[in-house]
């Protein structure tokens, strides 16, 4: 079995030189599996000609396209541990990731130098830059003083050290090996049954593992291909999908009600039949919003969930549509899973409690951090995921919410996910996400945060029956909240602490 990307990206090239890996659709530029094999053996002796060793971190600071996922891949191959760096990240939080991943070489597209060159300005060792174009033909300039490639990475070598959102505390580095990061894109192409004629739309960030494994290190294990737009655009998404040839289309809940939000495919003349499948993932997908896009649209959803700790996948829905099972995540697949109680026993079906999974795809520690690697990872290989849960008999996992996020009012528990679900289903409601605030009679209060769809309208008292009818007296929001945008990471996924920061803002007028 090929552990390594090094491994894969040779096996590609070896069958189907020719074949397409990667198309940048604003460029038309298309690189081959051949192209992308001499590309990543250009950069892997070019890097050992500087003096960078394999096993060092190498940062990119870029935007999607065509150089960004060369220079990721390629990184990866020559042996070197690939950091990506969130350009949604403020100074400080850039400047405390380059300081303690002991970056020593920065990739860096040009609108980004002077943002860079401020975070690493204080730092004892700051790292090289190199600045590149995003979609530049070549990578740099000619190489003919390179060193030779090193030897091939092992399969525990670290490939991939991606920083958590940091919602709670500083960032945690996550290392991710080689063969975790290969066994996240083996379990995508094996769980989604895809093959070399598959072709993914891949619009998320790849300074987000989802985008990362399942859209950039799958087709490597598959031998398909992917579509790479600079950005997600729910007004072209459905004319570059299909107009590209997509076989299927990666995205997540923010991003599908954003679509929900837009014309539908008759409207558009466009004919999405070519599409297998809709993949949903980084956040749990309210199930209205789930209906009501196979509705609109006529394509399935296989929701999946994931983490940065374990290389992306870790529970997928079944390829099926008759099995799978919609507000699930569906069972675990590639690797284990259980649910366990405060005290540590695992829990039977039906009983919630923290979900914990272990498998090949899981990380292998938190960089510097052993305290916090400990608490996270057992000596047995289990990895307690912070999520909260329930299995049912079949197998398949639902998830309630997160353990720092559950609200406790009055001593009784109630996952967010539980309002948010219920919010959504209100027809003026794009976006809604709740959370716990301080409160001196109960400990805790609720408050909810909500975005309207473009021109609708709708009140809070409007909201608090709404919600009263819903949820009952005692789940309804003490506080809502108007807001044009949620708080997000790069992923999508709503960063639901942050919100806490709207608590000191002025309470709505009576309608919006």
């Amino acid at each position: 079995m090929l552990r390594t990307i090094r491994a894969h990206v040779d096996h590609q090239a070896s069958r189907r030189a020719d074949a397409s890996y990667l198309i940048a659709p604003e460029t038309g530029r298309c690189m081959s599996f051949g192209e992308l094999q001499a590309a990543s053996r250009r950069l892997a002796g070019w890097l050992r000609s500087q003096g960078i060793r394999p096993g060092a971190k190498v940062a990119l600071l870029m935007p999607n396209g065509y150089q960004t996922c060369r220079l990721f891949i390629g990184a990866m191959y020559g042996g070197y541990c690939v950091t990506p760096l969130n350009l949604l990240a403020q100074p400080s939080q850039l400047s405390y990731v380059l300081e303690h991943s002991d970056a020593e070489i920065v990739f860096v597209a040009p609108d980004q130098v002077e943002r860079l060159e401020q975070a690493a300005a204080g730092l004892a060792k700051p790292p090289r830059l190199v600045v590149c174009e995003v979609n530049a033909a070549e990578f740099l300039p000619p190489l003919e003083a390179s060193a030779a490639m090193a030897d091939s990475p092992g399969e525990e070598d670290a490939a991939l050290m991606m920083y958590t959102s940091g919602t709670t505390g500083k960032p945690k580095g996550v290392v991710l090996a080689q063969r975790a990061v290969v066994a996240g894109g083996t379990f995508v192409s094996a769980v989604h049954e895809l093959g070399p004629t598959d072709r993914v739309m891949a619009v998320l960030p790849l300074y987000h593992i989802n985008a990362q494994v399942v859209t950039a290190v799958a087709p490597l294990i598959h031998g398909g291909s992917l579509v790479l737009p600079k950005r997600f655009s729910a007004s072209s998404f459905w004319q570059t999908a299909i107009g590209q040839g997509c076989t299927w289309i990666n995205v997540v809940p923010t991003m599908i009600a954003y679509l929900l939000n837009g014309p539908d495919l008759a409207e558009l003349g466009l004919d999405a039949s070519g599409i297998r499948f809709c993949r949903s993932a980084s956040a749990p997908l309210p199930p209205a919003q789930h209906l009501a896009f196979e509705k609109k649209f006529g394509i399935g959803i296989i929701e999946t969930m994931g983490l940065t700790e374990t290389a992306a996948p870790c529970f997928s829905n079944p390829l099926a549509p008759q099995q799978r099972k919609v507000g699930s995540p569906g069972p675990a697949f590639g690797n284990e899973a259980k649910i366990i109680d405060s005290a540590g026993l695992t829990l039977p079906a039906g009983q919630a409690g923290e979900i914990l999974v272990r498998g090949a795809n899981v990380m292998t520690c938190y960089y510097k951090d052993p305290a916090e690697t400990a608490r996270s990872l057992e000596a047995d290989g289990w990895l307690h995921t912070g999520d909260l849960g329930y299995m049912d008999a079949d197998g398949f996992v639902f998830v309630t919410g997160r353990i720092k996020e559950l609200i406790i009012k009055g001593g009784e528990n109630i996952a967010p996910r539980e309002i948010d679900e219920a919010l959504l289903k209100h027809p003026a409601l794009l976006e809604a996400a709740a959370v716990g605030i301080p409160d001196d009679n109960y400990g805790q209060e609720i408050m909810a945060c909500v975005v309207l769809k473009p021109d609708r309208t709708c009140s809070e008292a409007e909201l608090r029956k709404y919600c009263e009818s819903a949820l009952g007296n005692y789940k309804t929001p003490r506080i809502f909240r108007f807001v044009d945008e949620l708080p997000k990471g790069p992923s999508g996924k709503v960063q639901r602490l942050k919100l806490l920061d709207l608590l000191a803002s002025p309470p709505p007028p009576s309608s919006h």
